[in-house]
């Protein structure tokens, strides 16, 4: 059983907390996230610590307790440092672009595939083929970025496609010519 929900998470310098009864707002140098909880759920911050409680014992209030520390968490990550994550481009070809708020991607279909992109999320593109993608919100960001995936998915054969930068595609072998 884990016991993440009974670690407390600090905040660093510059991030501050609103407990407004089941409203959390955590404020950064990055910006602002706000979340709800459940009812089952109560925050208590204690000097630069929050600790995540629940009202009644049981697996599945433990359960929701280790999941709302984990969102916290990554609340006050996001509003302090951020999180990026990189995907990549792969094919003769393919290509990416960013103009504004819309990712404009070659990935051997007829037409170019705009993607745009939701408020919170910001993309730079480098060198044709290596999309960047920044956000406080992890969920937000990780959600963006399967998206974006889906639209052209990595195929097993030439690896063509859009994947992840730690992504490992496992190669398959092609017809082999006239097997006697």
């Amino acid at each position: 059983m884990s016991r993440i929900g009974k670690q407390p998470i600090s905040l660093p310098n510059g991030v501050s907390i609103v407990i407004d009864g089941q409203l959390i707002s955590v404020q950064g140098s990055k910006g602002l996230l706000q979340r709800v909880v459940r009812d089952e759920i109560k925050i208590e911050q204690i000097s630069d610590e929050l600790f995540v409680n629940t009202h009644e014992d049981g697996p599945k209030f433990s359960a929701f307790r280790g999941l709302f520390r984990s969102l916290l968490n990554n609340m006050v990550v996001g509003v302090h440092e951020g999180f990026k994550k990189i995907l990549l481009v792969e094919g003769v070809g393919y290509k990416a672009n960013v103009i504004d708020n819309t990712l404009t991607l070659n990935v051997g279909y007829s037409n170019p595939v705009d993607f745009i992109l939701p408020e919170g999320v910001k993309a730079t593109v480098e060198n044709n083929n290596k999309i960047h993608l920044e956000s406080i919100d992890k969920e937000l960001l990780g959600l963006t970025a399967s998206k974006i995936r889906a639209i052209r998915k990595p195929e097993p054969y030439k690896g063509k496609g859009i994947r992840y930068s730690d992504e490992h595609i496992v190669r398959k072998v092609g017809k082999s010519a006239g097997k006697k």
